[in-house]
Order: C-alpha cells, then sequence, then structure tokens
C-alpha cells in the first residue's frame, strides 16, 4: 500500500496527515505514476489554510517528478517506464499518483527527477511571467520581490535572458548574494530602506517597467509606487496575506497602472501550452542556461515540517519531499 499527505481539516502544518493511499489503476487518458520527487510550494500552503478553498479532506501537492507505472485507453504520449513531470496535478504529495496523460510532460536524460519536480511549477510559473503577462523586450527594467527565493531566483534568470534589467528585493545579506548570483543587477535590503524610494533613487526619479510580487499585502503599496507611469505590477502571489480592497481610481492617479493577478494555470490552459513552456524550462535546464536550488530535501513524513520551513521565510531555493 502506498501513501500520501492529506488534509482533513484547514489549519496549520500539524493538520498535514500521513496515511495509506492506493490511487488505483489508470482510467481513459490518464496513467499513473510512481513519485520520486514532490515539490512544495506556497500554493500547498494557500490550500492547507483555506485561503484557496476546495473540498476536505484532500491529498495534499500539485507538482512533482516520477516514471510512468501503467497508462489508460487511448493514451499513446507516454508509456510505462518514461520518466516525466508535473504541476498541477493534486495528490501529488504522495508515492503514487493518478494523473491526467496530458498534464505529464517527459524529462530530458540530462535532467534528474529532483530537478525536474524543482523547475516545473516555479520555472514555467517564471516562464510565463517573462513571456506572457507581457513581452519582455531587451532594456526593460524589472523589480522582484523575494529575489532570493524558489521562484525569484528562476525568475531574475529568466528576465535577464530576455534582456532586463532586474533590482530585486530580499531580507539579509546573505540572500542578497543569492540574488546576485541569479543575476540582479541591484539588490533592495527591505527591512533597511523603503523600495519605492530606493527604486527612484536608482533611476534617477523613474520607476520600473514592471513589478513581480509574490509577497502580498505587505509590499503592495511598496510595489505600486515603484512603477513608472503606465507600468505593470504582476500580483502572482500572496506569502505575507492577500492584499485588502482598494479604490481603482488610484491606478490613474499614479500614472494609469496596470494590475494583473495570473496564475499558472491560465497559462498553460491545454496541452500545447504546457509542452511549449515545460519543454522551453527544462531545456533550460539541461543545458545550464537555468540553475535550480534546491534548498532543503524532507521525507514525505516530514511534510510539515517542510511547510514551516517554507512559511518561515527563512530558506532559498526549492523545498521538496521524498516519498
Amino acid at each position: 500500500m502506498g501513501r500520501a499527505i492529506f488534509v482533513d481539516a484547514v489549519g496549520g502544518p500539524e493538520v498535514l496527515r500521513l496515511g495509506p493511499h492506493d490511487p488505483g489503476e489508470p482510467g481513459p487518458n490518464s496513467a499513473r505514476v510512481r513519485v520520486t520527487s514532490a515539490g512544495v510550494n506556497f500554493i500547498d500552503v494557500y490550500f492547507r489554510t483555506g485561503a484557496y478553498p476546495r473540498p476536505l479532506p484532500f491529498a495534499s501537492g500539485l507538482e512533482g517528478a516520477g516514471t510512468v507505472t501503467a497508462i489508460g485507453a487511448d493514451v499513446t504520449r507516454i508509456v510505462p517506464g518514461d520518466r516525466v513531470a508535473w504541476a498541477g496535478v493534486p495528490g501529488s504529495y504522495a508515492t503514487d499518483l493518478i494523473a491526467p496523460a496530458d498534464r505529464l510532460v517527459k524529462v530530458p536524460d540530462a535532467v534528474d527527477d529532483d530537478h525536474a519536480a524543482a523547475a516545473m511549477l516555479q520555472g514555467m510559473t517564471a516562464h510565463y511571467l517573462v513571456h506572457g503577462c507581457r513581452d519582455t523586450r531587451e532594456g526593460d527594467i524589472a523589480l522582484v520581490h523575494a529575489a532570493a527565493g524558489g521562484a525569484g531566483g528562476l525568475l531574475v534568470q529568466t528576465l535577464k535572458h530576455a534582456g532586463a534589467r532586474v533590482i530585486g528585493t530580499c531580507s539579509t545579506a546573505a540572500k542578497a548574494e543569492i540574488a546576485r548570483a541569479a543575476g540582479a543587477d541591484e539588490i533592495i535590503r527591505y527591512t533597511e530602506e523603503n523600495v519605492a524610494e530606493r527604486v527612484h533613487d536608482l533611476l534617477g526619479g523613474s520607476g520600473v517597467d514592471v513589478v513581480y510580487d509574490s509577497v502580498g499585502q505587505s509590499t503592495f503599496e511598496g510595489s505600486l509606487n515603484s512603477l513608472r507611469p503606465r507600468g505593470l505590477l504582476v500580483l502572482f502571489g500572496q506569502s505575507s496575506g492577500a492584499v485588502p480592497p482598494f479604490d481603482l481610481n488610484r491606478l490613474n492617479n499614479l500614472g494609469s497602472l496596470f494590475v494583473t493577478r495570473p496564475s499558472l494555470a491560465h497559462y498553460t490552459q491545454d496541452a500545447a501550452e504546457l509542452e511549449l513552456r515545460a519543454a522551453a524550462v527544462l531545456a533550460a535546464v539541461a543545458d545550464g542556461r537555468l540553475a535550480i536550488r534546491i534548498g532543503g530535501v524532507f521525507p514525505l513524513e516530514r511534510a510539515a515540517e517542510a511547510h514551516r520551513a517554507l512559511e518561515s521565510r527563512a530558506t532559498t531555493g526549492k523545498l521538496l519531499l521524498t516519498p
């Protein structure tokens, strides 16, 4: 019998429960996968706490990598024995799962399972933020919050490959070095400086073209005030809490600003778009253009500890569970 991490009631990390799990055999257009590595992401925290509601109980996790062990009727893209990775498949904190075959992508031989799992959600997020939410052009100036984190580090790298100048924010000197290693041109220590004021100092009174904000409540005002007229705020997370309602007329007063609240699901809506983004990310990992920083690996039964580490914001890089 396999195992999985379940959430029976919303709450803190302590609600994560290890239990027996048999996902059964794959039906039409689906596959059974033996999970070798599962990614730990803030969206898992949002579901666990109820910030993103879903029916209870549920098996946690959305991202991972492993090996196909069985396929259902009409599946032709993959066969048993293929190494695959995915993002957006519920129940990924498990030893085995049933996944829609069209949500699985093959992993290149040059990429191991841990790095494949670590790259999928955050790597494809970086890809759609840079090549989906807007068309990044040579010379664009971007502000990236939490630039030393797993998603932030990949976003910085992807922006630099697209030709942007990147200003990163972080909290400590150690994290500043990590963000610089990822390619950030300037660093703002938000614990010591006012972010918006420092942005305008760096840019001679101007603002940035785009702000990428995964933090939410605590950074939102500074993000708005860091933009140039007609700039774009991409709010793609809320690790500090949800942004409260605000008067949309302020966007006009601040310079006809734009704000979007995107999700990876809407930028990988069909198999073709998923394959495009996943292939680009995994190819970049394989040839060394995209460096994946793994910040910690926990056995499945220590999922609660992994969530605590993620929520502490003391980690750098990607956290993984190994079933």
